[in-house]
Order: structure tokens, then sequence, then C-alpha cells
């Protein structure tokens, strides 16, 4: 099983990739952020992607996740670990924490941007459960045999796993004000950020596993001793946060890399409402990646 990675801010390659190719693609939705790494880690087949860019060249609302996601896709990738940076708005989610999300709250403007679809062919896939259940747990069981085993930061205090976790997906480039991030906290959110609800989005209409992986940097603006979120501070913290990442994900390779039993791999099945035979062929060519599996070519 071939698995995907998707790099957030701080994560630009992968290091532990061995015999990389680098893999440029043209999609029918343009070209994805970058060249895609592809090689071996542990022994498993691994593509990665840096979400922004190699060097960050790419702001949140530039990021094209439909040609990423597609050539996640056309690339054979069956999951995807997804790493992103996020503010933090719970006291207990601290800065070096880990917080695998398992929902979502979208505050986009970009919603046409988050399916394959349209242009003819409409499609409306579960999404009530956001992340892959199986995948979830197999990165949570990796990412607490690794932040066990790290020493306590210079507070005493030793990185925490939190298992769930609300996502609330903010346009950005801008951190929020102190008041919208006083509303996302009164509204029960956990984590902000700016990426991971279009990938989740696409993913789950590719038929790909996918699962974030949050690693907080700061506690947005609304802490009242905490000092307020910088990018010098973003950074400051994530480059401590990304070999704990890197170390998760080479923990968990292998174990994600069995087959599963997900509902993941057959979610566009009877999601489709438009008939065959009302397909627009233009259409039809660009989305056959995903529709063949269910409407061959006659």
């Amino acid at each position: 099983m071939k698995i995907g990675i998707i790099g957030g801010s701080g994560l630009y390659g992968f290091d532990d990739i061995r015999n990389p190719r680098d893999v440029t693609l043209d999609t029918p939705f343009g070209r994805p952020s970058d060249a895609y790494q592809c090689g071996e880690v542990e022994g498993v087949e691994t593509v990665f992607l840096a979400r922004h860019g190699r060097g960050h060249t790419l702001m949140p609302s530039e990021i094209n996740f439909r040609a990423n996601l597609y050539g996640m896709k056309a690339l054979g990738v069956e999951r995807i670990i997804s790493v992103s940076a996020v503010g933090s708005l719970r006291e207990e989610m601290a800065p070096r924490d880990v917080v695998l999300v398992d929902q979502f709250v979208d505050r986009t403007k970009r919603s046409a941007d988050h399916t394959f679809f349209g242009r003819g062919i409409v499609a409306h896939v579960a999404f009530a459960d956001p992340v892959c259940g199986e995948l979830h747990d197999q990165v949570a069981e990796a990412a607490e045999r690794v932040l066990e085993a790290l020493p306590p930061g210079p507070a005493g205090r030793r990185p925490h796993l939190h298992r769930r976790g609300t996502y609330l997906n903010m346009e950005g480039p801008a951190f929020s004000t102190r008041a919208e991030s006083y509303l996302h906290k009164s509204w029960g959110m956990d984590v902000i950020g700016m990426t991971n609800l279009a990938e989740a989005k696409l993913a789950r209409e590719a038929e790909i596993c996918y699962a974030t992986m949050a690693l907080v940097t700061d506690y947005d603006c609304w802490h009242a001793v905490h000092e307020d979120v910088t990018i010098d501070l973003v950074v400051k913290t994530l480059l401590a946060n990304v070999e704990a990442a890197r170390a998760i994900i080479r923990l968990a390779l292998p174990r994600v890399a069995r087959p599963g039993a997900c509902a993941c791999r057959d979610a566009l099945r009877n999601a489709v409402i438009t008939a065959p035979d009302r397909f627009p062929a233009k259409t039809r060519a660009e989305l056959d990646l995903f529709l063949a599996k269910y409407f061959p070519a006659k």
C-alpha cells in the first residue's frame, strides 16, 4: 500500500525517504503545490508533498488543494497522513502538543474549491466522520509511544497527545483577531488552522483514507498570560515539533500500510446523483480517475 504524507509549515521534505525521486504532475485542476517526493520509508512506498511548496511560497488561500489530492490519487496513494501547524483554543492543548483531529468546522469562503465535482456531475459524499477511524487510531498509537519517550520541555512538561479535537478552518492568511479567537473558543473549538478541511473533503471524494496530525504552536490570541501569536513564535515552536512528527510517521508507517477494512475506499459508491447519460464528456474525462470504478467506459 502506498502512503501519502502532506507536510505543512516547517515540514517541506522528508529526509527519511530512501531512493527519493521527484515526480512533477499536471492535473485537470492545474499544478500541485510542488513536485511529489517519492521513495520508501521503513520499507513502505511513500509519497511526500509540501503543502505550501518547498521554501513556503504559497499562502493558504493560494494552495491548489484539488491538484494536490488529485496527484496523490494518480500516484496510487491509498492513505494520507497530514501534518499541520495549529493554534490552540484550549488551555490543556499546549504548544508542542499533538492533536489528532477528528472533526472540522469550515469558516472559509472557498467551498467550490473543496470538491472535484460540479461542471455537470454532482456527488454528495458522507462526511459526518471526516477522518478515517482506522488510520486515526494507528497514528495515535505511534504518537503516544513517541511522545512518552520525549524529555520534558523547559517548563518540565512533556508534550501530550490529544486523541480527539475539532479543527476550525479559518481563511487566513492573517491570524485571528482577539474577538474572533474568543468567539471560536466559546463555540467549543479545540484548534484553529487554515488548510486541512479542504484536504479531508477531497480525500473522501478520492476514496483516500485521511488523518490529521495537528502540531500546536501557540494559544492563538485568547490567552491572558501567553504572548499573542506571531510568526516568530510559530516557527520557533514548529521546529521543535517537526522532529517529533517525523518520528511518529516513521513508527506509524509499517502499521498504516497494512490492508484495512474502513469505508473510505467506497465513499463514492451511491454518492454520484447525476444520471450517467447526462455526464458532460469533458467533465467525465477529467474525473475518470474517480468515476471509472463505478461507471466503466463503454
